[in-house]
């Protein structure tokens, strides 16, 4: 029983397999001009619709697209009411059309939901899915700290902690444009890191599981005037978004003790941070390809719902 997923985020397209144990996701980033920060919405859904035909064409090449039984695709950012973001008619209104064709169930999922699922899948523990978690989403647009639950086949997640305002990724995102890094600039932030010897990180306040990165921002800044070594400056962002969320993470487990950590989303590849949080929160991490954006988790939420009779739409 095969399903296929598709997640037009915002800067990745993404269509994947999943038969129940094993997956294929395919995907590709889109363009962003150098030296800027992002794309308007109408840019990356132009981009969304030329790339989606040529991951399925790679797909049906490796012989993965016959006996499809359901379709899914995330449709917004998060399953809370008001959630919306335009790149994610791209892959819905491909989704809902695949499904109408081949007449099967089509499956709505929100991004965020995706991430749990791909994270959970390929940290080895599906089974995490089935029971009360915490979880971080940690990504170039949310840093959130999640209360999940089961709900069918899928997960319902209640914010419960992160940032009040920058996320860790935009954090990431801005101090490496800052130094010259191409966009996204998480993996080009984390190897510049490393070349820099241990640095003490900015103490963020956290009140009641939240947090504020934008004083962060204004730290990065100041050292990249006073002309520090750049790789110093990328390793204190890390070390100070890694400190943060393990500090939370920390009076999180405090509060719900007993539950497992699950982190995902593409700041969660970041090798300081699923060292510290691993060391000290026992934290399960995605593997870095599932990490970021992709519709692995789609595909797999697609399975679980149509294997347990979830509603279609």
């Amino acid at each position: 029983m095969a399903c296929l997923g598709i997640d037009t985020s915002n800067y990745t397209t993404s269509a994947a397999v999943f038969d129940g144990e094993t997956g294929i996701n395919e995907g590709r980033l889109l363009e962003v001009p150098p030296g800027t920060l992002g794309l308007r919405q109408s840019d990356a859904l132009f981009q969304h619709v030329k790339h989606l035909p040529g991951l399925f064409s790679s797909l049906r090449t490796q012989g993965l697209l016959h006996d499809i039984e359901a379709v899914g695709a995330s449709t917004r950012p998060r399953a809370v009411e008001g959630s919306y973001m335009p790149c994610f008619l791209a892959g819905e209104g491909q989704g809902r059309t695949l499904a109408d064709v081949l007449g099967v169930p089509f499956f709505p999922v929100s991004h965020q939901q995706g991430h749990l699922a791909a994270a959970a899948w390929s940290a080895g523990c599906l089974s995490l899915l089935d029971a009360p978690m915490l979880a971080w989403h940690l990504s170039g647009g949310t840093t959130e700290l999640l209360h999940v639950i089961p709900e069918g086949g899928s997960v319902r997640a209640e914010r419960i902690g992160g940032t009040s305002d920058l996320s860790a990724g935009q954090l990431i995102d801005r101090t490496g444009i800052l130094l010259g890094l191409s966009f996204p600039a998480g993996k080009a932030l984390d190897e510049l890191s490393r070349q820099a010897d241990p640095v003490q990180p900015y103490r963020v306040k956290c009140e009641d599981l939240t947090f504020s990165l934008s004083g962060m921002e204004n730290q990065v800044k100041a050292m990249a005037a006073e002309k520090r070594a750049p790789a110093e400056i990328a390793r204190f962002a890390l070390e100070t978004v890694s400190d943060v969320v393990r500090r939370v993470t920390v009076e999180a487990q405090n509060r719900y003790p007993g539950l497992a950590v699950l982190c995902s989303g593409g700041v969660a590849s970041n090798t300081r941070l699923r060292y510290m949080l691993t060391e000290f929160c026992q934290a399960r991490f995605a593997q870095p390809q599932y990490a970021t954006d992709n519709a692995m988790g789609t595909a797999i939420l697609a399975h679980r719902l149509l294997k347990r009779g979830g509603s279609a739409l």
